[in-house]
């Protein structure tokens, strides 16, 4: 009896906190697809997707919002290659609802040269295109437009600090609505493109193997942030053999050059892509952001 009542309450609880997801596709036409391109998508591994060229967004709307009306694009990382959509998309969205947030998890393009004109911006076109969407939405969802941030992990943190650096750079229609998210999250992010601390793969995957020194500055976020960019909280392993910390140090020096508010939070050790769950650590990355986040009004 005791074993029922408690299935029956974790079941009354996940109800509460999640509405069904649903996934759209994030255009009616795809831009910059060329005619031969003839990639199909793949599954390299568990609960993740390669080769994307129809991008899509998956929206998870919890049953009862924070008071502060909050909404997070979520970009799953993967080098460019493929997209971790469990572990770092849709777990992260369901976490989110526990706080009340509504979570939409993007599955973007890949920067596949064979694929699409200017495949270096595709992604980052599908991030504005997600934004846009978001926001459109507002009302529908009965969230906040103008507290919608942007959380990215790996590569995807590269995406999102792009996202969060290039308010100058507007790839779709957005009709006077901003492209800027209100606040961002990088979770071991890829930001620096030139070679000293780079993440190789990514680089390579995006910008092909010979770049000019113009793409490299372009896409390297630490020489983008200025005054305007959004106050943004980061999450990186001393000890990540993928992704030199370094690329969230240099970040942050750079928000702090500029007075962007901010936080670095720095874990001895994790290596790459833990995600929500850090083993090496009791520490949990996800309640100091919940706190970072209060700290600020964005959640309440």
């Amino acid at each position: 009896m005791q074993k029922r009542k408690w299935f029956t309450l974790a079941f009354s609880l996940f109800t509460m906190t999640t509405m069904a997801q649903k996934t759209v596709p994030l255009y009616s036409k795809v831009p910059y697809l060329k005619s031969s391109c003839d990639k199909k998508e793949t599954t390299p591994g568990q609960a993740s997707v390669g080769d994307v060229v129809e991008p899509t967004l998956t929206k998870f709307i919890p049953t009862q919002l924070n008071a502060a009306k909050t909404a997070v694009l979520i970009l799953p990382g993967g080098g460019y290659t493929h997209l971790a959509m469990e572990k770092e998309g849709f777990a992260i969205a369901r976490k989110f609802n526990e706080l009340g947030v509504a979570a939409f998890v993007l599955k973007y393009r890949m920067p596949l040269a064979s694929c699409f004109e200017h495949s270096e911006f595709v992604p980052l076109q599908d991030a504005q295109q997600a934004l846009l969407m978001i926001r459109q939405q507002a009302n529908k969802f009965g969230i906040d437009a103008q507290n919608v941030g942007v959380i990215g992990f790996s590569a995807g943190g590269h995406l999102a600090s792009t996202l969060l650096t290039h308010a100058d750079t507007s790839l779709v229609d957005n009709k006077n609505i901003s492209l800027l998210p209100t606040w961002g999250v990088l979770g071991y992010p890829v930001v620096d493109m030139d070679l000293t601390y780079t993440h190789r793969g990514s680089r390579e995957n995006l910008l092909g193997k010979n770049p000019t020194q113009q793409q490299l500055d372009y896409f390297s976020a630490q020489k983008n942030v200025n005054s305007a960019t959004p106050p943004c909280f980061l999450v990186h392993a001393q000890d990540d053999g993928a992704v030199n910390i370094m690329n969230s140090i240099q970040y942050f020096e750079s928000m702090t050059r500029n007075k962007v508010k901010g936080e670095l939070h720095i874990l001895q050790n994790g290596g790459h892509g833990f995600g929500l769950n850090n083993k090496t650590t009791k520490e949990d990355w996800f309640q100091m952001l919940t706190c970072w986040l209060q700290q600020n009004k964005w959640v309440e």
